[in-house]
C-alpha cells in the first residue's frame, strides 16, 4: 500500500515536471516570435544580469567628482 503511494506521488512529480517544462517552452516560443515580448524579455534579461549597473553609475560618477576634488 506504502509503495502503490510513493509511485503515484513520484508519477505525479514527473508530470508536473513535464507539464511545466512544456508550458515554458511554449512561451519562449512565442516570445520569440512575438517582437513585443522579445523586447520586454530582452529588457528583462539585462535587468537580471545586471540588477546594480544603475547603482554602479551613480557610484562611479561620485568617484571620478571625489578624483577631481582631490586633485585640486
Amino acid at each position: 500500500m506504502d509503495s502503490d503511494r510513493v509511485l503515484i506521488a513520484a508519477l505525479l512529480l514527473i508530470g508536473i515536471i513535464v507539464f511545466s517544462n512544456l508550458v515554458m517552452y511554449a512561451i519562449a516560443r512565442g516570445a520569440k516570435h512575438d517582437s513585443n515580448r522579445a523586447n520586454w524579455m530582452k529588457a528583462m534579461q539585462d535587468s537580471i544580469r545586471q540588477p546594480f549597473k544603475k547603482e554602479d553609475d551613480s557610484l562611479s560618477e561620485l568617484r571620478k567628482r571625489v578624483e577631481e576634488l582631490k586633485k585640486r
